[in-house]
């Protein structure tokens, strides 16, 4: 009996759809299962006789999927250049079988990964992404934010809601959150781990639906350092600020610099320099972005970061998060007053 599972769909180029079929015999603890990926008439690819109890792992970028791999949520597009690799695991995240693949048969230029929207589970130690997206999308929708900030853990950790098991994460500095955001409808779409590409994904999947903050704040890219140049970044960022504008037009977009990274001036640091000069660049567009940097409030005469900033010289500490309110909040007053 075939089973289609519609949550584990994924668009690709409809050449030939209904004659691709790739079909993947899995071995389970418990018997066989057949689990069969076909290319629809309309160009999604469909799972079907996927293994009980399973959930699907996937990769765009031709690696075999592992734990750290986002979970296939939604339809995914397959730009050209790119290869999908899907693997089914069980509860306890053991891999079934091996690996679906499809190559894109899309046509034209590869574009950066940065634009690529997909879904992570690289922080799952930590939180559960997709419960942490679900419960975004539900305060988004109940709360009508006034402010939202979107990010990665550097956001993330800060404090704010959404909050919880598994989807909360760590909370570095609540008490600055509640002193600065305490009184406003605020939500933090911040995600550790999170890179352009996942918060693409997400604001296309549910969290900006039906939702006009007065101000969105949004800082990202340092998790895209070891693998983009400051162009790729640079770009997934804009995609980022246009997408927001597109689904808010009147929001106001507070654009900060990505924040320095590491004790002392290094590789990463220059990239972070490179990619913020880019960005500073953005200031006005759609008639809505503010760029502001507040890098160097953490940084010490010599360039060193302290370790009473940023306890690893990556995320900051209580006193770090109270730096950064406090340099952030005349800007912010500025935007909501509008």
């Amino acid at each position: 009996m075939t089973r289609s599972i519609e949550s584990w769909r994924v668009s690709a180029a409809p050449a030939n759809a209904m004659a691709c079929a790739f079909v993947l015999v899995a071995l389970c603890a418990t018997g066989v299962s057949a689990q069969a990926i076909r290319a629809r008439a309309d160009g999604l690819l469909e799972v079907t006789d996927a293994p009980l109890g399973t959930v699907v792992r996937y990769t765009l970028d031709g690696t075999d999927p592992t734990r750290d791999a986002g979970v296939w949520l939604e339809p995914v597009d397959v730009p050209a250049g790119y290869t999908l690799k899907a693997r089914a695991f069980t509860a306890d995240q053991t891999a079934v079988g091996t690996p679906v693949e499809w190559a894109s048969r899309a046509t034209g230029e590869r574009i950066a990964s940065t634009l690529v929207p997909v879904t992570q589970g690289r922080d799952w130690r930590v939180y559960d992404w997709p419960a942490r997206h679900a419960a975004a999308v539900a305060l988004m929708r109940e709360r009508q934010p006034e402010i939202v900030l979107v990010g990665d853990s550097i956001t993330h950790f800060w404090g704010g809601e959404p909050s919880g098991d598994n989807v909360g994460g760590r909370r570095t500095a609540p008490e600055v959150w509640d002193r600065f955001f305490g009184t406003r409808r605020t939500v933090n779409l911040g995600y550790g781990w999170d890179r352009t590409e996942n918060v693409l994904w997400r604001l296309r999947h549910g969290e900006f639906e039906h939702v006009s903050p007065k101000v969105v704040v949004v800082m990202i890219g340092t998790n895209n350092i070891p693998l983009n140049t400051p162009a790729e970044i640079a770009a997934g960022i804009a995609a980022i600020c246009d997408e927001i504008h597109q689904r808010s037009p009147a929001s106001r977009i507070l654009l900060l610099g990505i924040f320095p990274r590491g004790e002392k001036p290094d590789a990463n640091r220059a990239t972070i320099d490179a990619v913020n000069q880019r960005i500073a660049g953005f200031e006005g567009r759609g008639g809505v972005v503010t760029f502001l940097d507040l890098g160097d409030r953490f940084l010490a005469a010599d360039q060193s970061i302290s370790k009473n900033l940023m306890y690893d010289f990556l995320h900051p500490t209580a006193e770090g998060y109270e730096v950064w309110a406090t340099a952030m909040e005349p800007t912010l007053k500025r935007l909501l007053s509008r």
